[in-house]
């Protein structure tokens, strides 16, 4: 199976106006989306923001658990996050992929507003194939990556649709949810 990577966009983002904005970095977004990836066998995370302090309190976040108390506390949560790297740019995370893999990613665009695009049966056996390029992920903060994220893409993926109308996930839930759907047993 390929290599799989995720990349959580904190900038281009939108707001709930569709305005172009950069969304903070939690912690829960990043244990979370760390220990899902972990789980379903991931190869890298990388939490992507363009604004310095912004990725030294993602750093911290990560320190505490690889060094601080919450190394002899939960080396679980641990060995999840140390498959995360913290980068400034789509372009860094990218080219980190690119490094491990030996190969460019095929980047995928998640959204929940989306209309029609790839089933998740589909990525799943583009993944599975063989000789099949790494993957890469892009999960957005706020409501979703800026229109420029997904012109980027080489694949939409279609969105996670619920029995309702109502379709606002957190991205930790998405994650978990995309990840099972094209990895899952």
């Amino acid at each position: 199976m390929s290599d799989l990577f995720v990349a959580l966009i904190h900038h281009p983002v939108v707001d709930r106006n569709a305005k172009i904005v950069t969304s903070a970095i939690t912690s829960l977004d990043i244990h979370d989306i760390a220990r899902a990836s972990r789980t379903y066998d991931v190869r890298g995370v990388f939490i992507v923001h363009p604004i310095p302090e912004q990725r030294k309190f993602a750093a911290s976040v990560i320190d505490h658990w690889r060094f601080d108390f919450g190394r002899t506390h939960d080396s679980r949560r641990r060995e999840a996050l140390e498959r995360v790297q913290i980068v400034a740019e789509l372009d860094d995370a990218i080219a980190a992929a690119t490094q491990i893999s030996g190969a460019r990613p095929l980047v995928v665009h998640t959204s929940a507003r989306t209309e029609g695009g790839t089933s998740y049966v589909d990525l799943r056996q583009r993944l599975e194939a063989p000789d099949a390029p790494p993957m890469m992920i892009l999960l957005g903060t706020g409501f979703g990556m800026s229109p420029e994220v997904a012109e980027r893409a080489d694949v939409v993926l279609a969105p996670i649709v619920g029995p309702g109308d109502y379709n606002h996930l957190s991205v930790r839930s998405a994650a978990g949810i995309i990840l099972d759907r094209i990895r899952g047993k």
